[in-house]
Order: C-alpha cells, then structure tokens, then sequence
C-alpha cells in the first residue's frame, strides 16, 4: 500500500512566498513492519552482504553492561506482543569490551526505490546502515558505520550470508530494529528556521506567524517547525531538523566541503506535535487531528529503534567525495 502526506494545515508559500527559493525535496520511507528480503530497500531487514565478506564489527573499548535483553527473545516477546524478559549479563562483563563486537545492521536502501538517493563513491548505488549495540565512553556515545555496496557487484555473490553474527545481549529492546518494509514517498520541505539556516527577516515572519496561529487557535495551533517545513521519521535528502541542537554546521574533516544530508534516521513516525504529517491511509476519516491516527505502534514507533533521548540521527557525506569519511549527528 502506498503512503500519502496529507496536504499542511496551511499552504507553505502561500503564508511565505520567499520560501520558495528554499524548497527541495524529501523522500519519506514510512516504515512500516513486514518482511523483506536482502534484495529489498528496508528497515531492519536482511543486509545484502556476500557470505565469504567479514561482517563489520566495532573494535573500540565498551561499557561494561549488567543486564541485558536476549536478541531471540526479544523477537518472540513482540510476535506475542509482550516486553521481553531482561537476563543478567553472563561471565565478567559486556561481551566483546576488550574486543570486537559485530554491529547490527539498522537499514539499506537501493537507489532504484528510493527517489533522491544520493549516489556514493564510484557510482555506488546501494548504502547499508549500521550500529554498533553497546555505548562508548563516558558520555555514553554511539559508533556507526556506512557501507556503500555497487547493486550489480554485490548481486554477483554466490552466496549470501543467511544469519550475521549476534551479541548475546543487547543492554536496551530497542537496540534490534523490527524488520520494516518501506513505501516511499517525495514530498515538499522547508529549511529549519533558526539562526542562519534562513535569512533573518523570513525567520522573523515565520516566528509572527506562529504566534499569531497560538493567539488564535491555541496551543493545538500549526507551527512552522511541526507541521510545515520538515516531515518527522525516516527520510533520505532535505534539510536536517534541529530541534536538540540548534542549527550545526557540519564540514567534511576531509576537504573542508559543506556536507549534505544523506540520509536521517527518526525513533518515530509522529508525536503528539507532528501526526499531522501521518499517511492519510493510516488514518481514520470519521475522525480528526491526533485522534484520527490509527495503527497504534506500527504506526507510530514502527522500527522499534531510538537514537538519543528520540532524537534524529542525521548522516551527512561529502557532495565532493562521497568516498570521505561520513558525518552522524544527533539532533
């Protein structure tokens, strides 16, 4: 079933025409749990990887864990809708703290389903996500990796590997993606107004508008930032939102170039501030506003991830050298 954005509560340049200088495009992914295969762009799903290619795995130091959730059981608690059972860490400590840890593979996306998909180095066309699942440091960081794969290279395997290498243990649930299908979808998007990411007066004007919306209709009102500019959720290309951050200047630490935004990676489809950006078709016509979304968790928290405290995770590569070193912020 194909997904459909709703039309804004307000027409974007109608209220701003300046923005229409600024608008690009997005491509929503509206994850939605199912079960694809290796061959299929996804969330959670199988990763195309050739059978005799090591599998990554992280080689930095790890926090030690004392319990943890079974990756097994944690699949068989939400087939039967239920939370899985936590188990205390076997032997000293975290598995892999002095060694590797293979990373879990989050998502891949082929060019050829997703509209807007940059391309990668020597013309890669297919870019699989990966995290690694324990934290690093004092500040509790996250490592990723990006693989960048050529779709007719890759397909050329004899085999492909059936089951990628596991932890025992994952300290939190949401540490396992549920495997998502995907239902692409370009829509309209508007840059973040803060700071510089617009020029101060159209900034000026959309921070009246707001207010003039709240004075008006209250605090269940439309905002700029929530239902106008940028779509929550798992989206390739647009603008990044800075909801935690404020606005950041991101510059590959290669060259110095400018960095795009590849891909982003959202904990959820909506919240209490964005479901008017949910599908029309997940959605009940007799019914308005927050009320109206229907699906419950496969709607709303499909993927099951969360990145940060529900933050986005931002990935960024070089428009120069797609082959540099990519950029992950948690915004």
């Amino acid at each position: 079933m194909s997904r459909t954005t709703p039309a804004r509560p307000a027409s974007v340049e109608a209220v701003f025409p300046e923005l229409a200088a600024h608008r690009a495009r997005t491509t929503r992914l509206h994850p939605r749990p199912g079960r694809p295969g290796i061959h299929d762009s996804h969330v959670g799903g199988p990763i195309l990887w050739p059978e005799l290619e090591p599998w990554p795995a992280c080689h930095e130091p790890h926090q030690r864990e004392t319990e943890g959730y079974a990756p097994d059981e944690i699949r068989s608690a939400r087939a039967a809708g239920l939370w899985p059972r936590s188990r205390p860490w076997p032997g000293t400590g975290t598995p892999g703290q002095d060694g590797p840890v293979p990373f879990v593979g989050l998502a891949q996306f082929f060019r050829r389903d997703v509209p807007g998909l940059a391309a990668g180095p020597a013309g890669a066309d297919l870019v699989q996500l990966f995290r690694c699942p324990f934290t690093h440091g004092p500040y509790l960081e996250r490592a990723y990796h990006l693989r960048w794969r050529r779709t007719e290279e890759a397909e050329r395997a004899a085999r492909f590997l059936a089951a990628p290498p596991e932890v025992p243990l994952l300290r939190w649930e949401d540490e396992l993606p549920e495997p998502c299908v995907l239902h692409p979808e370009e829509v309209d998007t508007y840059p973040w107004a803060e700071d510089d990411t617009l020029p101060a007066p159209l900034i000026a004007l959309i921070d009246s508008w707001d207010d003039a919306q709240t004075a008006e209709h209250g605090p269940d009102a439309p905002s700029y930032q929530c239902d106008l500019s940028i779509p929550p959720g798992w989206r390739v290309g647009g603008f990044p939102s800075w909801a935690s951050t404020g606005p950041l200047a991101i510059a590959c630490e290669s060259c110095a170039t400018p960095m795009g935004l590849l891909l982003t990676a959202g904990g959820d489809e909506m919240d209490a501030a964005s479901h008017s950006w949910m599908p029309l078709e997940d959605r009940d016509p007799s019914l308005r506003g927050k009320a109206s979304v229907r699906g419950g968790q496969s709607v709303a928290g499909p993927t099951r991830l969360r990145f940060g405290r529900d933050r986005d995770l931002h990935v960024f590569t070089c428009p120069a050298d797609p082959g540099h070193p990519p950029q992950w912020v948690l915004s």
